[in-house]
């Protein structure tokens, strides 16, 4: 029974595969990343780092993501947007996690959460606009409910992945939610009558944490000089940048679909669909 499981699921990364092959550019792409992804994968199986050959793994399987969406879906996505996400992958995974670029680029992550809000959108369109015209289902939207439907599909997405990041920091004692460095702190729990009243401490300049042994740090040793809040700021951000991206693709597909399919940048991101009724104006 596992030796039929393992055989369909090789058989159905083949043809996954074969899918990508189809179109000359993104085949390029993904023959390069996978490339560089074995390569990172190899050496941090030598040097021991487990965890990162392990992101190694995923990132090599979320690279089939594109061509599972066209085969499961039956859209045909857009040459341009297969290979932003194939790159949006390598720059989370491998750029982002393994090489560090969430602390070494400033406004890496937000770079990211906003890509992630328009591709997001766009696989939010596409699965609406299958719904909207399978002969089963009765399901016809007008082109401003496909781009709200897209824009709430991406949306979700981006809190859900907030809920994830939450419970790796909480649970496993991740730092995914990356702190930010603040100066002031406004807050009721400082106020010792109970009124609800805010508390302003301004200016902060270094803080000191004193554990239960007695042992005292200094913030300022570590070269921070403030207070840290934990996530959410970042949290807010993420979800701030993600809004802006699904609203900006929400508006691309709202006009793509008002003006029939016309215009030759929304042809290249907009996802279709692979039959001969490939006509987004219902």
């Amino acid at each position: 029974m596992k030796n039929r499981k393992k055989g369909r699921l090789r058989q159905f990364t083949r043809e996954l595969q074969s899918e990508i092959k189809k179109n000359k550019n993104v085949f390029a792409v993904y023959v390069t990343l996978r490339i560089l992804v074995i390569a990172v994968a190899v050496v941090s199986l030598i040097s021991g780092h487990i965890e990162n050959f392990f992101l190694c793994v995923l990132s090599l399987v979320l690279f089939l993501l594109p061509a599972f969406v066209e085969r499961k879906l039956k859209v045909d996505l857009p040459d341009a947007l297969e290979i932003i996400v194939l790159l949006f992958i390598f720059a989370a995974e491998i750029l982002g996690e393994i090489s560090s670029f969430y602390v070494r680029v400033p406004h890496w992550d937000t770079m990211l959460h906003t890509v992630n809000g328009f591709l997001f959108a766009a696989i939010g369109f596409a699965m609406v606009d299958v719904l909207n015209r399978s002969s089963r289902v009765k399901f016809n939207l007008s082109p401003f409910y496909l781009a709200v439907m897209a824009f709430c599909f991406s949306m979700t997405v981006g809190v859900l992945w907030e809920f994830f990041e939450f419970g790796m920091d909480m649970l496993i004692h991740f730092d995914m939610q990356k702190d930010t460095i603040v100066n002031s702190v406004t807050s009721v729990t400082f106020d010792t009558t109970a009124s609800n009243n805010t508390v302003t401490f301004k200016d902060i300049v270094d803080t000191v944490i004193i554990t239960s042994d007695g042992s005292q740090y200094a913030f300022s040793d570590y070269g921070v000089n403030g207070y840290v809040d934990i996530g959410i700021i970042d949290t807010m951000k993420d979800l701030i940048v993600n809004f802006i991206g699904a609203v900006v693709f929400s508006i691309v597909g709202f006009f793509y679909v008002k003006s029939r399919g016309k215009g030759k940048i929304a042809r290249n991101l907009i996802p279709t669909l692979n039959d001969s009724e490939n006509d987004l104006s219902q």
